[in-house]
């Protein structure tokens, strides 16, 4: 089906005017396109699909999960826009899905790599010697889509607290052969002590980033390294983990602290030019579907709408290296009736969905 589609351009504001056919946008006029959304005097937004940055398609409570349950997870992504999507670690090969053209287009970082004991059971690939991290780099680089996930701190339960997995000089191996491999690194960190070996190591980008400190962001801007900060399974989660964990008191309590400064702190590290990128961690603790309310949460720590919804959209594309409407580009887009900065309520409704030029209305 040959597409026109006429509306508001974010981030520009300006009319914009698109064909489709063969699965790309064309700017130029394609004879035989039927107008789908936007008609003389009709008004509306039209953006480039969204971006989840942190998310786990097809990763369950405890781990691995049958593909058709994985396939549900990306559909509820693509009814409410989310339709590139940066898969953090996932013990469920969901590579069959490309074949979908139906689905989202999904950017993997294969399994995650964590020690024995030292990460949720089932989610993981366990490595005995912290000196095999860098061999299993490259093997899960060779398995991926140009990222590697690595688990950089979680509870050591003989100290009771957070703690991190790796020493340095492993962490500098392993991002290396990462690199040399053609891959980036992000890595899982909620506490203060795994940052510094993460950051001086070379690693890519951050998630979560509760245990930010000015030391620590400031070396963040000096190495260009990207922050993805869950905000939203910092806010709802973090203190349900630490009231389950009572019978390791000094976790605990880290973690409720982490909670208590994680918003300013991240706040910090956007004010000193960290680039900061929507995630939802959608997976387990956090149900499918959430980009539009980790929207929201971003200008809780001073983003403008549009900064926020960049951060889910044209500016997470750039990131990830993925076009937006460009001439050529693959017909990835969303058309709204009504601003879809106004809230997450719009955000999350999206009028018309195109994938890989087919039209989904949600």
């Amino acid at each position: 089906m040959r597409m026109h589609v006429r509306g508001v351009g974010l981030p520009d504001e300006a009319e914009i005017r698109l064909w489709i056919a063969d699965g790309r946008i064309s700017t130029e006029p394609v004879a035989g396109a039927d107008t789908v959304f936007g008609a003389a005097g009709g008004g509306g937004w039209i953006l480039p699909g969204l971006v989840d940055a942190h998310c786990h398609v097809g990763l369950g409570d405890h781990g691995e999960i049958p593909i058709e349950e994985a396939i549900g997870q990306a559909e509820i992504e693509r009814d409410v826009g989310a339709l590139l999507l940066r898969d953090c670690g996932s013990p469920t090969d969901t590579r069959s899905l490309d074949d979908r053209d139906d689905l989202p287009r999904i950017i993997r970082a294969g399994k995650h790599l964590a020690r024995p004991r030292r990460y949720a059971a089932g989610f993981s690939r366990e490595l005995e010697d912290e000196w095999q991290l860098p061999a299993a780099v490259a093997e899960e680089a060779r398995r991926g889509d140009g990222w590697i996930k690595l688990v950089g701190d979680w509870i050591d339960r003989g100290a009771g607290d957070l703690a991190p997995l790796w020493s340095d000089d492993v962490l500098k191996a392993a991002i290396e052969t990462a690199h040399a491999h053609g891959a980036r690194v992000t890595a899982h960190v909620f506490s203060e002590d795994a940052l510094p070996g993460l950051i001086n190591a070379g690693i890519d980008c951050i998630e979560h980033g509760s245990g930010l400190t000015d030391d620590t962001i400031e070396l963040m801007v000096e190495r260009g390294t990207v922050l993805v900060p869950t905000l939203v399974n910092i806010v709802e989660n973090f203190l349900g983990i630490a009231e389950a964990a009572s019978k390791y008191p000094a976790y605990a309590a880290h973690m409720r602290d982490l909670h208590a400064r994680a918003l300013p702190r991240i706040a910090a590290a956007r004010e000193a030019g960290v680039p900061i990128y929507a995630g939802s961690d959608a997976g387990t603790m956090v149900a499918p579907g959430r980009i539009a309310d980790e929207v929201e949460a971003l200008k809780g720590i001073g983003m403008s709408p549009t900064e926020a919804l960049g951060a889910a959209c044209w500016d997470a594309r750039r990131w990830l290296g993925r076009p937006g409407l460009e001439h050529g580009a693959s017909a990835d887009l969303l058309c709204y009736a009504e601003d879809p900065r106004s809230g997450p309520d719009v955000l999350r409704r999206p009028d018309l969905v195109i994938l890989r030029g087919k039209a989904f209305r949600p």
